[in-house]
């Protein structure tokens, strides 16, 4: 019997069945005023992270968005590593800024906090780092950086729900944190995002939020609403929420599964180059560095594993091209494999991964 192991692969029980189909039967299935699950999600990730403040989205895209509509980016520049997906620099030209790309750490892949200074400009307004593939940034430095030269932060934590950092989680650090809950994500969801937001005036932003989430709508009482700017329908759904409450509580727990299955990983793979392993990673998936990609990834394809390059790298993408060269980052994105991590595998299939890749290099 052929093997069938997805890179990506949602888990789910019961709970989640049962969460659905009360949504379905209750014809309650969405609403822009995020009421019901929608708020209910709100409550309980504030619980979980210990933030100030929770605005749940139906994207991560949208939190990156909306996050960043907080701070006057137009015309100014926001540095952010290369090694992403595009979502991360489309969310800085959407606000009117401008993407000034930093090469990453060879060992972490997160931004290299060593060259984020000399990137500095007088019109850079706000980093934004990536907790790439679950591990944090080096946020200490990120922070006395924005101080130093008065930025603001906003993390990029698609990767990163149930990451810590100094015994905190991702989501308590920067004014906002941007979570992603896609199909493939640790808290998975048909969609969904959420944005942790941490400044002094949480209140004061999360209406502002709550408004551009929703076409702009504010005042509403009954059938009359007010617009005052422009918004989206960014909102998320009921089902997406429903589902989302059951996972938030076993996510510490799936977490802990792709920790194990990542020190095998890091144990066994015979490869230089690897992810390291940390405590504090949520792992969203696991990477390795090869020499001939394409080879390596047709030969696990006959194996009957799937793989992915997370990612190419967005400086080399015709819309975002610029002659500065990011040695690390070009490097990773012609050399990187992902490793499924989903807490559905099994030992068995966890050995066979192993002994695949193995073969394969």
């Amino acid at each position: 019997m052929k093997n069938n192991i997805k890179l990506f692969d949602p888990h789910y029980g019961k709970a989640e069945e049962k969460a659905i189909l009360k949504v379905l039967k209750s014809g309650y299935w969405a609403s822009g005023s995020g009421l019901r699950n929608v708020e209910n999600f709100e409550r309980n990730v504030k619980k979980y992270l210990k933030s100030k403040s929770c605005i749940a989205v139906n994207s991560g895209t949208a939190a990156l968005n909306l996050a960043l509509s907080l701070i006057d980016i137009k015309n100014k520049e926001v540095i952010l590593p290369s090694l992403t997906f595009v979502s991360t620099a489309h969310a800085i030209k959407v606000n009117g800024g401008i993407p000034k790309f930093v090469d990453v750490d060879s060992k972490s892949l997160c931004i290299d906090t060593n060259k984020i200074e000399a990137a500095i400009t007088k019109k850079t307004r706000a980093i934004l780092p990536v907790h790439f593939g679950g591990t944090p940034c080096n946020l200490d430095k990120i922070i006395s950086l924005c101080k130093k030269f008065n930025l603001e932060l906003v993390e990029d934590a698609a990767h990163a729900i149930g990451t810590t950092y100094r015994n905190k989680k991702i989501g308590t650090h920067g004014i906002a944190v941007c979570f992603s809950f896609h199909p493939v994500k640790n808290l998975a969801m048909p969609m969904g995002g959420l944005i942790s937001i941490n400044h002094p005036n949480h209140k004061k932003l999360r209406t502002i939020l709550e408004a551009r989430r929703w076409s702009g709508i504010t005042n509403r009482k009954d059938t009359d609403y007010d617009i005052k700017e422009l918004g989206w329908n960014y909102y998320m759904n009921e089902f997406s929420a429903a589902i989302g409450l059951v996972q938030l509580k076993k996510l510490d727990k799936l977490n802990r599964i792709r920790q194990t299955i990542c020190k095998s990983y890091n144990k066994k793979i015979n490869v230089e180059q690897k992810m390291p392993i940390s405590p504090n990673s949520s792992y969203h998936f696991y990477w390795i560095l090869v020499k001939n990609r394409k080879n390596f990834r047709e030969n696990m394809s006959k194996y009957g594993i799937e793989t992915g390059t997370h990612y190419k790298p967005v400086h080399q993408m015709s819309m975002y091209k610029q002659k500065k060269h990011l040695p690390v980052t070009e490097k990773i994105g012609e050399t990187i494999v992902t490793l499924p991590t989903s807490p559905n595998l099994n030992k068995p299939q966890i050995d066979f991964i192993i002994e695949s890749v193995n073969k394969s290099l």
